[in-house]
């Protein structure tokens, strides 16, 4: 006993200094991550030609409208456009062909039709028309298995495919070659929709993704919910073969940000193609709609506004690349007309504060997409031993607040428990001790603060002010800790990209509030075991009164309501929204509200008073929610490192003032109270 004393006594202040040797290893890696991120500055906004055409459609001169809408978006700074594999649906939208089922044939015709035929016929515009285009449906037919044959009517050529119309108008087939050659002469940028619905052939797809490159398509965005070249069989060499084809003719992928669930096989492709790989920020058909509902003009401005810091921040703080904007025809009862987003969307992007130069005001540029330049160091290998010692080392000392006299035992299990789960799962080990890290962290910032309260360390400083500051700069410091290997562990692309998620961040968000309120109330005062155990004994066997009730309520409230404003999902008011903007617009990043508003200032008064008044603790354990949202700001893996930077030092900025505020509000309310109560009473 007194030998593992010996080591176990002294082991707390060694696992301090592995911890800062631990962090200072991992700092590369840390930058590392932030040269790749940096690597790019090329922001491409690409239009969805089909949704043009659908637009077009309603319109009286629909090619005209699609000339003129094309123009305007070169001039809006919209330099790509999308476009799909075809169908005969699209060529008879685009006016290329028209298209009769066998009864309408009939009609035209002014004959007879067999009753047990359901035929699909087709007339080409014109004989330019026709040498485009028919040998691109004669193939796609005959690999059908399908019959067809000429057809011609009033001096027009055609023909008749063995097909119903309902069917053959789905049937995919190469992007509409006249389409592509109009896009290319207008100088537009092509982007490729390639699905999964045709047979993935070797020959065909290499010969087909030569002929776009050709083009100058370099990136493709898939259509459906499997990649080119996914199958229930031999999914693996098949989508090997898709990737080295992509490798081959230099074309890259666009990953779709939230979608309800991941394109199968793209992981595999983007592996595959050495991540060449961009993120895609998607404004939907059912957004663009919003922006043609009859609204008030000032209530149509701020939505175009919202429109344009959505683009602005997606690009910025969520690594986007690449915009892809949808939009509908909507028939307006109100109005009585027919309306589109077009105009609306060129106003998002070049009017009163638009996007696209707040865009490269940011240091962006219009351009091709590029993907991630994957910075790499010689150090990797190094620094995974100094993480692995240091992020071990906070856990351990987060549980040696509660049991010091374990401490060598759990350092020594931790560390065999952590080399095994690496041999067995290198990315379970990474996410497992980043969050492990990320939790340990903050929550031993707030234990320290409590503890030098408890001590009475607190008491004895002269100025409750500087306190109050150092403290907030030296919890804020360690907590600080969690970030660096939170960071430095989970640098590689995949989390820019978000093609792999951190799990388990929800926890995050729970976990060091409990664990803080736990040391709180059992372990902070300075006594013996027997006596915890009799303080728990004595809380679970007191008498439960209404106020008990009534705050047990408030405290579960105030829960639900954090877990509601916390993570993706959360929930905002208008107003909040509107400050947010208002924030992100005039810094430039928002600090996040709970940080600045609630949690720094509270744990700055907290602090302040504790000085004085011992209960004051209890403000102090407010601030753990600051704490812990400054590591969850870096579990949003897919923002640039500085953004979030910036972000946590606005928060603690901005909070130090208002918790200035609330100190100078107590201290002349407290003093008024002094001065006139002895007169009210005499």
């Amino acid at each position: 006993m007194n030998w593992y004393k010996t080591w176990n006594n002294p082991l707390k202040n060694v696992l301090w200094w592995l911890v800062i040797i631990g962090m200072l290893g991992s700092l590369p890696l840390a930058y590392t991550r932030h040269q790749t991120e940096t690597s790019t500055k090329n922001v491409e906004f690409v239009f969805d030609y089909r949704d043009l055409l659908d637009i077009a459609d309603i319109q009286t001169n629909p090619q005209s409208f699609v000339t003129q809408q094309l123009k305007n978006m070169k001039a809006a700074g919209i330099g790509s456009m999308a476009v799909y594999e075809s169908t005969l649906a699209e060529f008879k939208e685009s006016r290329h062909i028209e298209m009769y089922n066998s009864r309408d044939a009939a009609a035209l015709t002014q004959t007879f039709g067999d009753p047990n035929e359901n035929f699909t016929y087709v007339l080409f515009k014109d004989s330019a028309t026709q040498q485009k285009l028919e040998p691109l449906i004669q193939k796609t037919f005959a690999d059908l298995n399908v019959g067809i044959k000429p057809w011609s009517f009033k001096n027009r050529n055609g023909l008749i495919i063995q097909m119903s119309m309902d069917e053959a108008t789905i049937k995919s087939m190469d992007p509409d070659p006249i389409t592509l050659q109009k896009l290319k002469e207008q100088g537009f940028q092509i982007v490729i929709r390639l699905s999964n619905r045709r047979p993935f052939v070797t020959n065909e797809m290499d010969r087909f993704l030569k002929q776009m490159y050709d083009l100058g398509v370099r990136r493709i965005i898939v259509d459906g919910n499997e990649v080119p070249g996914y199958t229930e069989e031999n999914t693996e060499v098949n989508l090997n073969k898709m990737a080295d084809l992509l490798n081959k003719n230099g074309i890259g992928l666009a990953a779709i940000e939230l979608l309800k669930e991941p394109q199968k096989g793209f992981n595999t492709l983007a592996k595959q193609t050495n991540y060449n790989v961009v993120r895609l920020h998607s404004f939907t058909e059912k957004d663009g709609e919003k922006l043609t509902e009859p609204l008030k003009k000032a209530e149509l401005e701020d939505r175009i506004q919202g429109v344009a810091d959505r683009f602005v921040l997606a690009v910025k703080d969520r690594n986007i690349r690449m915009v892809f904007l949808n939009g509908k025809p909507v028939k307006s009862l109100d109005k009585g007309k027919l309306a589109d987003p077009l105009s609306a969307f060129y106003e998002s992007l070049q009017g009163k504060d638009g996007a696209i130069p707040r865009i490269q005001k940011a240091g962006f540029t219009l351009g091709v997409a590029q993907p991630f330049e994957v910075k790499a160091t010689a150090w990797q290998k190094v620094a995974s031993v100094f993480m692995l010692i240091g992020g071990l080392s906070l856990i351990v000392l987060m549980i040696s607040f509660f049991i010091p006299e374990a401490t060598l035992v759990f350092f020594v299990l931790g560390l065999l428990g952590l080399v095994a789960l690496h041999t067995l799962s290198a990315n379970l080990y990474a996410q497992g001790l980043a969050l492990a890290s990320a939790i340990s962290a903050p929550s031993i910032a707030i234990m320290l603060a409590i503890r030098t309260i408890r001590s009475g360390a607190a008491a004895k400083w002269k100025s409750g002010l500087a306190f109050a500051l150092w403290t907030l700069i030296k919890t804020s410091a360690i907590s600080f800790l969690g970030v660096i290997y939170e960071v430095a562990l989970l640098n590689h692309i995949t989390y820019s990209l978000v093609l792999q998620q951190f799990r388990g961040v929800g926890m995050l968000h729970l976990l060091p509030i409990a664990i803080a309120g736990v040391y709180l109330l059992f372990f902070s005062e300075n006594n013996t075991y027997s006596d915890k155990i009799m303080n728990i004994r004595r809380i679970l066997t007191s008498f439960i009164s209404v106020l008990w009730i009534v705050i047990a309520g408030i405290a579960v409230a105030a829960i639900f309501y954090y877990l509601s404003r916390t993570g993706n999902e959360g929930q905002a008011s208008t107003v909040e929204k509107l400050f947010r903007s208002f924030l992100e617009n005039t810094l430039g990043v928002r600090p996040r509200t709970k940080e600045f508003l609630v949690a720094h200032p509270i744990f700055l008064l907290g602090a302040y008073l504790s000085v004085r008044y011992r209960h004051a603790i209890y403000l102090i354990f407010v601030g753990v929610i600051g704490q812990l949202s400054i590591v969850d700001t870096f579990a949003h893996l897919h923002t640039p490192l500085h953004i979030s930077l910036i972000r946590i030092t606005y928060g603690i900025v901005f909070g130090a003032i208002i918790g200035l505020v609330l100190i100078a509000a107590w201290e002349i309310v407290t003093r008024s109270w002094k001065r006139w109560v002895p007169k009210l009473s005499k």
